[in-house]
C-alpha cells in the first residue's frame, strides 16, 4: 500500500478543492498516483469545486449568531455567485453553521477559520465544509470576513437588514449581568438597527484619529475664511465657529453623538443611558461592526440572452 503523506493530501486539495478526507480516500484508492486520484474525485463528483475556483463570488449574505445569554455574537459575510443561490435555504443553513462555529471556536481571522476543525464534525475542516457546499450548491462559495464580540456582563446583539444585505454587530458593556433581560437586549438590537441605518464610523469622539480631525478642521477653516460674510471677523471668532462645525462633524460620524433613529430628540448614548437606568445598570457601547454584503467586490455582469445564443450556436 502506498504511503499517503499530508503533503500529498494538501497538494490534491489545492488542485481539486475537494475535502481533506475525500482527497485522502482518493489517494488511497489510487495508490498514491495523483492523476488517478484526481480522476477518482471527478468520477465521484467531488472535484466539481475546482471548476468553480476561478469564478467571481460577489453575491451572498451577511449572517449572524448570538448566544442565548447574549455574551457572544458573530456576523459573517459568505459569498456565492448569484442572488438566487443566496436566497436558498441550503445556502442560508451553511452560513448559519459558519457563524455558530466562529462563535464557539474563536478564530483570529479567515485563514485560521478555514484551517479549523468544524465544531460539529471534527472529521472535517471549515475548508472541507466550503468545498462540500460548493459541490452541493453548485456555485463557488467563499467566506470573506467576520466579526466576533464577546462580553462578560454586558450584551452582544446583531441586526440583519434586507435578508442579509447589511449586517451589524454591537457590543455593550454593563456593570452588572444583563443576561435574560429582554428590555435591555431589545435596546441593544435597536442600537444595531441604528448603525445599519446611519453608518457611523466610530463609537465616540476619542476614537477619531487626530489626523482625521485636523484634516477636517483644515477644510472647515478654509470654508469659513472663504465666506465673504466672515472676511472681517477676528481669529478667535473664526475658531469658535470652527469648534461648532467640528462638533457637528462628530455628530455625523460618532455613534454616541448621533440622533437616535427611533427618537431624534435624544442621542444614541442618551437612549442607552435611559434604558440602562430603567433596568438598574450603567452601560456604554464598546464596539460595533457594520458589513454591507459585497462591498468592494467586483461583480460579474452576465447577459443570459447572449450566453444562451452562444450555447445554441455551437
Amino acid at each position: 500500500m502506498a504511503n499517503i503523506t499530508a503533503q500529498m493530501v494538501k497538494e490534491l486539495r489545492e488542485m481539486t478543492q475537494a475535502g481533506m478526507m475525500d482527497c485522502k480516500k482518493a489517494l488511497t484508492e489510487a495508490e498514491g498516483v495523483m492523476e488517478k486520484a484526481i480522476e477518482w474525485l471527478r468520477e465521484k463528483g467531488l472535484a466539481a469545486a475546482a471548476k468553480k475556483a476561478g469564478r467571481i463570488a460577489a453575491e451572498g449574505l451577511v449572517a449572524s449568531y448570538v448566544s442565548d445569554d447574549a455574551s457572544v455574537g458573530v456576523i459573517v459575510e459568505v459569498n456565492c455567485e448569484t442572488d438566487f443561490v443566496a436566497n436558498t435555504d441550503n445556502f442560508k443553513a451553511f452560513c448559519a453553521k459558519v457563524a455558530k462555529h466562529i462563535a464557539l471556536a474563536k478564530p483570529a481571522d479567515v485563514d485560521e477559520l478555514l484551517a479549523q476543525k468544524y465544531v460539529d464534525d471534527e472529521s472535517k475542516t471549515i475548508t472541507d465544509l466550503v468545498s462540500d457546499a460548493t459541490v452541493a450548491i453548485g456555485e463557488k462559495i467563499s467566506i470573506r470576513r467576520f466579526a466576533r464580540f464577546e462580553t462578560k456582563d454586558g450584551a452582544v446583539e446583531s441586526y440583519i437588514h434586507m435578508g442579509g444585505k447589511i449586517g451589524v454587530l454591537v457590543e455593550v458593556e454593563t456593570d452588572k449581568d444583563v443576561a435574560g433581560n429582554a428590555e435591555f437586549i431589545a435596546a441593544c438590537h435597536n442600537i444595531a438597527m441604528h448603525v445599519a441605518a446611519f453608518s457611523p464610523k466610530y463609537v465616540c469622539e476619542s476614537q477619531v484619529p487626530a489626523e482625521e480631525v485636523e484634516h477636517e478642521k483644515s477644510i472647515l477653516r478654509t470654508q469659513i475664511k472663504n465666506d465673504p460674510k466672515n472676511a472681517n471677523k477676528p481669529e478667535q471668532i473664526v475658531e469658535k465657529m470652527l469648534d461648532g462645525r467640528i462638533n457637528k462633524f462628530y455628530k455625523e460620524i460618532c455613534l454616541n453623538d448621533q440622533e437616535f433613529v427611533i427618537d431624534n430628540t435624544v442621542t444614541t448614548a442618551q437612549y442607552l443611558a435611559a434604558v440602562a437606568k430603567k433596568v438598574g445598570v450603567t452601560a456604554k457601547i464598546v464596539d460595533f461592526e457594520r458589513m454591507v454584503m459585497g462591498e468592494g467586490l467586483e461583480k460579474k455582469n452576465e447577459n443570459f440572452a447572449e450566453e444562451i445564443a452562444k450555447m445554441t450556436n455551437k
